[in-house]
């Protein structure tokens, strides 16, 4: 099963950041992303989606001190549900994108050449392993490491059903 879930968009808001007793944190923020399509008439239109983004530990600590309203973010998580009921004893339903990376988009402070960089082996792995990194290799992905040929991609069995 996969449950994985990535966007780039803009905060909406600065990261509120809640400290538990145990001292571990929690970040919450809401990010937009825009699809423009053309209508029928000819115009240009562009629809808004709004995601609930939660971000724990190491994570929450990096977002209060790295994004704030209108940063452009890359997130990448998965995407969860929670049933909780409201002061008035009323059930609401949230979905939340619990957040494994993210990376600033924003461009640098001078003005120059754009740090559109997208996650790194050094991104924190945040829910996928607890937030520590087992493996002291680096992990290599096809961005930065292609093989020299497709016969040098290993052919792997799995059990998808198709």
């Amino acid at each position: 099963m996969i449950n994985k879930v990535t966007l780039i968009g803009n905060l909406g808001k600065d990261p509120e950041v809640r400290t538990f007793d145990n001292g571990s944190k929690v970040a919450r923020f809401s990010l937009a992303t825009n699809e423009s399509y053309q209508d029928k008439a000819g115009e240009w239109q562009t629809n808004t989606e709004w995601h609930n983004v939660v971000c724990w530990r190491g994570l929450a600590d990096r977002a209060e001190r790295q994004l704030k309203k209108g940063s452009l973010v890359y997130v990448e998580g998965k995407i969860t549900y929670r049933k909780w009921s409201d002061s008035e004893g009323k059930e609401r339903y949230s979905t939340d994108i619990v957040a494994a990376i993210f990376r600033s988009l924003d461009r640098n402070s001078s003005g120059g050449a754009s740090n559109y960089n997208l996650p790194s082996a050094d991104d924190e792995p945040g829910y996928l392993s607890g937030g520590q990194s087992t493996s002291q290799e680096p992990v290599k992905t096809l961005a930065t490491d292609p093989p020299k040929s497709y016969e040098d991609t290993p052919m792997e069995d799995d059990d998808l059903p198709f």
